[in-house]
């Protein structure tokens, strides 16, 4: 809204008498253009007009966008919220009728599992659309969950190398880039074993990328990385955060996969952190909230020699080991 003086409002009628400029004024303020500002006292003549009005925007005729939300919207877009909210409507009108239009000639096609992306540009020609803020508010306007589309998040492909594709195997899961190059060529060089243990396959985790990769392990390898009998390790840092990581993970997956500590890394970690000059101190804000999954795999001497590096502040990072250690 914005304010205007009387002596403005009156330009129209300015050359009639009072009586008629005040009759006027009532029609505007009748049809609810103008309000007063009571604040701005009144002009002193009889009968008394106030010195400011507020300009009102003019209310629109929604008729049309009631009927269309009424009697042209399929059934599984709810109209309840737009019925309430005519303004809202208004806005997201293209993209509901886009929506409601495929829904009435394409709603087959969602028996077929698409991505994301994929079915976002079926539906409203960009990719994007429906994983980002405007989107996902239309469907929650539109009373529609994202199940509803027969969708699948994406995550970054799984990086791995298998030196065999024999089952059962023994997969190792790699917090650290470096360690995973490392390793590789361990693997590529014509060795079996890494600490004494047969490796088949390397799996780089990508710190806690592991889970989102994880939850599309089925679709992300190959069928004998998912054979029954294979066993899966996992190596990473010797902090808070990578006993965490390691922890969760176990836990997220432990009804498909028997995830466990490759002991024999972080036994060489320690061995090597005794002997070092200094090892870094535990980066800040990590969360310390650890259980004991991953100690419960460790003698009670190694699970001493552990704690004690990080109630001291202290953590050994995977790259402490490296290709003449393995």
């Amino acid at each position: 809204m914005k304010k205007i003086l009387l002596e403005k409002l009156l330009e129209k009628c300015r050359e009639q008498t009072y009586q008629k400029q005040y009759e006027y004024i009532m029609n505007l303020l009748e049809e609810q253009k103008i309000k007063p500002v009571k604040a701005s006292r009144l002009n002193g003549k009889s009968p008394a007009l106030y010195r400011e009005y507020w300009v009102l925007e003019e209310k629109k005729d929604y008729s049309t966008y009631i009927e269309e939300l009424r009697y042209e919207i399929v059934p599984d877009i709810s109209v309840d919220y737009y019925l309430r909210h005519l303004e809202s409507y208004e806005a997201d009108r293209t993209r509901v009728l886009e929506l409601n239009q495929y829904l009435k000639n394409k709603k087959k096609t969602l028996q077929f599992k698409v991505s994301v992306n994929e079915r976002s540009f079926e539906i409203w020609g960009q990719e994007k659309f429906l994983s980002r803020g405007q989107g996902k508010r239309i469907l929650n306007r539109c009373g529609l969950e994202l199940s509803f589309f027969n969708i699948y998040e994406t995550t970054e492909p799984l990086a791995y190398y298998s030196l065999t594709r024999n089952i059962p195997q023994n997969l190792l899961i790699l917090e650290n880039k470096d360690t995973f190059f490392s390793m590789r060529r361990h693997l590529l060089e014509g060795n079996e074993e890494i600490l004494g243990i047969k490796i088949d396959t390397l799996i780089y985790g990508a710190g806690k990328g592991i889970f989102r990769s994880f939850e599309d392990f089925d679709l992300c390898v190959e069928p004998y990385m998912q054979a029954e009998g294979n066993q899966i390790f996992y190596f990473g840092d010797l902090d808070y955060e990578g006993i965490g990581i390691y922890e969760n993970l176990a836990e997220l997956f432990n009804e498909e996969w028997k995830i466990i500590p490759f002991m024999a890394g972080y036994e060489k970690m320690l061995d090597k952190a005794v002997k070092a000059v200094s090892i870094p101190e535990t980066k800040e804000r990590q969360n310390r909230n650890i259980k004991n999954i991953f100690f419960s795999y460790f003698s009670t001497e190694r699970i001493k020699q552990m704690k004690e590096i990080l109630e001291k502040g202290r953590y050994v990072p995977q790259e402490i080991l490296n290709i003449s250690d393995f």
